[in-house]
């Protein structure tokens, strides 16, 4: 059975992107989830010349992993089994795509051929919904209060590992034309081993004939939404060889964080040298996550690191097999590349710091701990 998943922030944009693939492809299954307030996901399948059908799952914990692991993977299953040829899985608004490619991976399912993995989205809106400060539930999002991602986090987490951006705004929304082609112009930026497209019938594999098992995300492909144009928007990526002086770092990073939507990478911290610590930024929001050893330091660690990568930067192929570095990208508009190096440079310890020993600077960040920092909010 071919799957073609299609995740989105918001229903009204997954819905368009749906009712597109529909048209495109008439022969295919429409299969939706909605997991409402009080913990229910209801599910719709339409098939043509066939009445709806509806069924409902009742989640005593009403997550992403209990709707994938209690409705949608068998959902999907019971499909292949009655003999569908293609299905259009549209997913709950803000449930990550991947979450499901990993669920339907493996034993059985390894006659699942991924069509495509496709993000819906309305261009127009999509850099305003990554400077978001709120939650998904504080923006109307989501059903969920316990949950604290933002619209940005979800958009940055999904681009990383989508092959398609279908460009879906929906109809009761008037479009705005400047707004929409700055938005193509940052999704091109934000994803540029995606195929960015405002026609469902450009949606095919990337890999033609991959397995969900065998599928890899950190895809390429061409963006295929009309000609590029010259676009505001960059991204800069740097590697350091030196430890990061903590309060340097601290006060270059607020600097940082307020002109780029995006910022992914690895620090090398003077505070804790032999940690590994993740950076992550969407819109106002800007994370450090320490995950233990470096690589390098561990018995037997891959050549590469994996698990923790996000295959939008560059950053795993220049991380010297897990030895210590600082790897950083930036995206933003009109960013000065050679000023974002010369302040992250100097936030590179000294001759003189390194041979007097720095493992006790302050450490602002708390790295034994994810810090958050929210740029917009700081003084």
């Amino acid at each position: 059975m071919h799957l073609t998943v299609v995740s989105a922030l918001d229903a009204l944009c997954r819905q368009q992107a749906c009712d597109m693939l529909a048209v495109a492809y008439p022969e295919a299954v429409l299969m939706l989830h909605d997991l409402l307030e009080d913990g229910l996901l209801v599910r719709r399948s339409i098939r043509s010349g066939a009445p709806p059908q509806r069924g409902e799952t009742r989640l005593e914990h009403p997550c992403p992993n209990c709707a994938i692991r209690l409705d949608i993977e068998p959902s999907v299953q019971r499909a292949g089994k009655a003999g569908v040829d293609h299905l259009i899985l549209g997913l709950p608004p803000a449930l990550p795509a991947a979450a499901v490619v990993r669920a339907l991976s493996g034993g059985a399912r390894r006659s699942l051929v991924l069509n495509a993995v496709v993000l819906a989205c309305s261009p127009g809106a999509v850099e305003d919904q990554i400077w978001d400060r709120h939650t998904l539930f504080e923006s109307g999002y989501l059903a969920l209060p316990d949950d604290e991602r933002t619209s940005g986090e979800f958009l940055m987490e999904e681009l990383a590992s989508i092959d398609t951006v279908l460009l879906a705004d929906p109809d009761v929304v008037p479009a705005d034309p400047a707004a929409s082609a700055r938005g193509v112009q940052l999704l091109r930026e934000l994803a540029p081993h995606a195929r960015v497209t405002d026609r469902a019938t450009d949606i095919c594999p990337a890999h033609p004939g991959a397995t969900a098992s065998g599928r890899n995300t950190d895809v390429g492909g061409p963006s295929c939404a009309g000609i590029a144009k010259e676009s505001p928007f960059t991204t800069v990526v740097h590697q350091f060889h030196r430890p990061l002086h903590p309060g340097r770092f601290h006060h270059a990073l607020r600097s940082l964080a307020q002109g780029c939507c995006r910022l992914r990478g690895q620090l090398w911290m003077a505070p804790a040298p032999e940690c590994r610590i993740l950076l992550r930024g969407a819109g106002p929001r800007v994370w450090l996550e320490n995950v233990g050893p470096w690589p390098a330091y561990l018995h037997d660690h891959p050549q590469e690191p994996t698990g923790v990568e996000d295959p939008v930067t560059t950053v795993r192929a220049r991380a010297d097999a897990g030895h210590p570095s600082t790897v950083i990208a930036a995206t933003g508009e009109s960013l000065d590349a050679a000023e974002i190096i010369r302040l992250l440079t100097d936030c590179q310890l000294t001759e003189t710091e390194m041979k007097n020993g720095f493992t006790t600077l302050a450490d602002p960040f708390g790295l034994d701990t994810t810090h958050d920092i929210d740029s917009r909010r700081a003084s």
